[in-house]
């Protein structure tokens, strides 16, 4: 089996704070807009009146996702210039010196993760902070989050130490780029597919 690194993602205890987008927006300097890294909200249910009362039915997760490095990378795929390509460690990345910046990537990810720069005309995306990998060093998601909500090693690894699978509302299905990602579903997370519960911030992410 090839080496394929990977994130963990715990939703049932990340709390929404962002500080994982903050500190990768931060390490890369980003501009407003651009982000490796996202936060989304998942919300829904409604109350319930029983008599007199009104009983809470509502709910809501948090979800911290960036690329997730596929083991089979749809972007990979669709790039005319073989601009993207994985490393032998099972990482994604882009070779600026030859992406044209045509977006097909980001039209071929399901989980949007190829964002066009403005300025340079080209795609990025998450690179696992490979830099700092290659340091013996954690991305920068992962050491910031307050909560411990995220990790990162080797997915057969992160498999035998986590409870989980590559899946989660209102995430597309495993099946068609074998994400390189484990994650514990929130409690909530099978009632909000249930329900067809929506991205709270959607205009944030």
């Amino acid at each position: 089996m090839k080496k394929q690194l990977g994130f963990y993602v715990n939703s049932s205890v990340c709390s929404g704070c962002k500080t994982c987008q903050t500190a990768c927006k931060d390490k890369q300097d980003h501009d407003v807009g651009l982000l490796w890294r996202r936060v989304y909200e998942i919300a829904g249910g409604s109350w319930v009146q029983d008599g007199n009362a009104w009983i809470p039915g509502v709910f809501a997760y948090h979800l911290s996702i960036s690329c997730n490095h596929c083991e089979d990378p749809l972007c990979v795929k669709a790039c005319p210039t073989k601009a993207l390509f994985k490393r032998k460690d099972g990482i994604v990345l882009i070779d600026q010196n030859k992406c044209m910046g045509c977006r097909y990537c980001e039209w071929a990810c399901p989980y949007g993760s190829p964002q066009y720069n403005k300025k340079t005309g080209t795609m990025t995306k998450c690179h696992l902070c490979h830099d700092r990998i290659d340091k013996n060093q954690k991305p920068v998601c992962v050491e910031s989050c307050p909560m411990r909500a995220l990790d990162f090693g080797p997915l057969d690894q992160l498999r035998k130490k986590y409870n989980g699978s590559g899946e989660i509302y209102p995430l597309p299905k495993a099946n068609y780029t074998k994400p390189a990602v484990v994650i514990k579903p929130h409690q909530d997370a099978e009632k909000a597919k249930k329900d067809k519960a929506e991205i709270a911030n959607a205009e944030e992410v």
